[in-house]
């Protein structure tokens, strides 16, 4: 086995959930082989690089043996090498820049008074990061 198909390798060392997955990731140029975006159908050798892009993180993977089908994950360091950097990777738990107030399952839309605490939170909010207060304080 000298060439294997792209979506089929990413998929069988678990980059992706399913082949129809990774698939629709090539067809959205979401994947480069060797900084080339790649077709699916793209063949693949031992030493290619591939740089996959899942959300705000870019995966980076080195072809060290060809597979083309799914293996456990503790044997998937034996197929690809992890290239991806740490900085990378901790955009992946990076906390999310918008304000969002939690609210429970099920609780449905906020209440007028609900509303008008969230109002009061977010006053509070633009207030605390403006330089000059003014005469209101």
């Amino acid at each position: 086995m000298d060439l294997v198909r792209l979506d089929k390798y990413l998929w069988a060392i678990r980059a992706f959930k399913s082949r129809n997955d990774a698939t629709e990731a090539c067809k959205g140029n979401k994947v480069h082989v060797n900084d080339t975006v790649a077709k699916p159908s793209k063949m693949i050798k031992v030493g290619d690089m591939l740089s996959v892009r899942k959300g705000p993180v870019m995966f980076t993977y080195r072809v060290k043996a060809l597979i083309e089908n799914r293996v456990g994950a503790k044997l998937v360091p034996d197929y690809a090498e992890d290239l991806t950097p740490q900085a990378e990777l901790d955009k992946m738990h990076a906390p999310s820049e918008t304000f969002f107030v939690r609210r429970d399952r099920g609780a449905g839309r906020p209440t007028k008074r609900d509303r008008r605490i969230m109002d009061e939170m977010m006053d509070n909010l633009n207030y605390s990061e403006d330089a000059d207060f003014g005469e209101d304080f």
